[in-house]
């Protein structure tokens, strides 16, 4: 599966699992970090870590190895690097504080989701 498909494969899960404002963008040509992040947003500490613990699944289906995890047990901000992809899950609060949508968006590198947040559910 193509990085890009699996990305936006994920932020499909969060978006079911009932995470918020789900952004993903395409960051190769601005790190050599990672060549995409998805970030989202989860209203409890429980969410965060369940939101982590769903990405962890999903991607072990793929056989892709989490490489490293940070933030995780406290449920605040947990980030997941699996390499190619960096996966940033805050609650709201920490996710006002470290602006990691402003710092890595450059106006044009934003991913269509395959779904409308903007609906009710």
């Amino acid at each position: 599966m193509e990085d890009q498909e699996l990305t936006l494969q994920l932020a499909q899960l969060l978006y079911e699992k009932k995470a918020s404002d789900i952004v993903v963008l395409k960051v190769g040509h601005l790190t050599v970090l990672c060549d995409y992040m998805l970030i989202a947003t989860g209203r409890t500490a429980n969410q965060v870590t369940a939101l982590a613990d769903a990405v962890d699944d999903l991607m072990a289906e793929h056989g892709l190895r989490l490489r490293r995890s940070e933030g995780r047990n406290e449920g605040r901000w947990a980030v997941l690097d699996y390499g190619h992809l960096m996966v940033h899950l805050f609650h709201r609060d920490e996710r006002a504080y470290y602006g990691l949508d402003r710092l890595w968006n450059d106006g044009t590198n934003t991913l269509d989701l395959p779904f409308d947040q903007s609906s009710p559910d």
